[in-house]
């Protein structure tokens, strides 16, 4: 039958599914009937694949408005070949937002929680007033701009965010396509690498002088032992005990959990580290001691304030920096875990296990040395830990002299 406002309102709905009418005198035009209402569409082969286009709902549009439009949806379609659906997929992914394509990227990526962290971080800050831009709309100028903006601030952070701004844009540009053609032509973050922008940063070379050590050491174990002391202030003193005694970085101690500790074996174990190589590693026997005494009311051995990890610990190291003499950071004491090992004649590939690096271009380590299972190494783990404790003997000693000295000659 011919589309009228009239025939149309005399088709009855169904109770259930669909149901489609077709226009006698405009192939390709029609009205999909509903339980809920009537709705003209149109139809035909593009690329020898069926295309059906809404046109709008009856009530709203009228039959001849519906008409027009078919019309000009089938010459799109038969004539220009036009397919609709990619069409429909070229506009949505013009449109998709930096968070939009943030959100798809943690959801389809397998990430560290530090990875996911930085990104979301980043969005928050760095690019706070992108958040809902399209992904197409950021263009190199705008990267150029925003970049000399934050390396005014920071040229590490500057190039951390743009890294990560690299990597969604390269997962906008691989994921949102249409006719199988990328939506993105270029990654407008490569301006930076074309002009040679990228900051460069000097590597931190920051650790504890080894003269120092012991004085360190007897000053976190004031902190441990403190009158006015919080399970907090405790918990970021055992964990800086830890840091130093283990060499671990930052975010393999504050995540660790009481589930990959074994303290009767003496080991814990690593199952998600920055270089993805998951280890067991020996404790030494005084620091089996002093998690012996952490609760263990939460799951992770260092907990926060709520039953989630501790956050942080730079807090609290204004002063162990004072004791030390110079600005330390939770990094360097990794730094400083190896220096250590190396004055108390720990091999240095025994250290690069211990501190779970990777092996690199050292055939010996990659191929025919054990790096899963690290408890063979629980003497040089024991040989670090008893060089601290010596230092902060010798340092508590020397501070009971000083004390007699400046008595008697006072």
């Amino acid at each position: 039958m011919k589309l009228t406002k009239t025939t149309v309102e005399k088709l009855s709905l169904p109770d259930s599914g669909q149901k489609l009418v077709w226009d006698s005198e405009m192939k390709g035009f029609g009205i999909r009937l509903t339980p809920t209402g009537r709705t003209y569409i149109a139809q035909a082969r593009v690329k020898g694949r069926t295309r059906r286009v809404s046109l709008g709902q009856h009530g709203i549009i009228t039959a001849d408005k519906a008409r027009d439009k078919a019309l000009k949806a089938l010459s799109d379609m038969k004539v220009e070949g036009k397919d609709p659906t990619a069409e429909k997929k070229r506009q949505k992914a013009k449109t998709v937002t930096l968070a939009e394509v943030a959100e798809a990227y943690i959801k389809d990526r397998s990430l560290k929680e530090s990875s996911t962290y930085d990104i979301n971080r980043h969005l928050r800050t760095t690019f706070h007033d992108w958040v809902d831009r399209p992904v197409v709309r950021i263009t190199r100028d705008d990267v150029l701009k925003k970049f000399r903006h934050r390396s005014n601030e920071s040229k590490a952070q500057a190039n951390q965010g743009f890294r990560v701004l690299r990597a969604l844009v390269n997962y906008a540009k691989a994921t949102y396509r249409s006719d199988d053609k990328p939506l993105l032509l270029e990654n407008p973050v490569n301006v930076l690498s074309d002009a040679k922008m990228w900051n460069t940063i000097k590597a931190r070379t920051g650790k504890i002088q080894t003269e120092k050590i012991g004085h360190v050491w007897n000053h976190i174990q004031g902190l441990r032992s403190a009158p006015d002391q919080t399970a907090i202030s405790r918990s970021v003193a055992d964990a800086i005990c830890f840091l130093l005694l283990t060499g671990t970085r930052k975010g393999e101690c504050l995540n660790l959990k009481w589930e990959h500790v074994d303290l009767e074996d003496g080991s814990f174990r690593l199952i998600d580290p920055k270089n993805r190589n998951a280890v067991t590693l020996p404790i030494a026997a005084p620091l089996i001691e002093i998690l012996k005494l952490r609760p263990d009311n939460s799951e992770y051995v260092f907990p926060g304030r709520t039953r989630g990890r501790l956050n942080d610990v730079r807090w609290s190291f204004d002063k162990l920096s004072e004791v030390a003499g110079s600005k330390v950071t939770p990094h360097d004491l990794r730094r400083s875990f190896r220096a250590i090992a190396s004055t108390a004649g720990v091999e240095y590939w025994k250290t690069k296990l211990l501190m779970n690096h990777k092996g690199g271009g050292d055939v010996t380590l990659t191929a025919y040395t054990e790096l899963s299972d690290l408890r063979y190494l629980r003497d040089d783990a024991e040989k670090i830990t008893q060089w601290v404790l010596r230092q902060a003997q010798q340092a508590a000693a020397g501070n009971v002299t000083d004390l007699i000295t400046r008595r008697t000659t006072g």
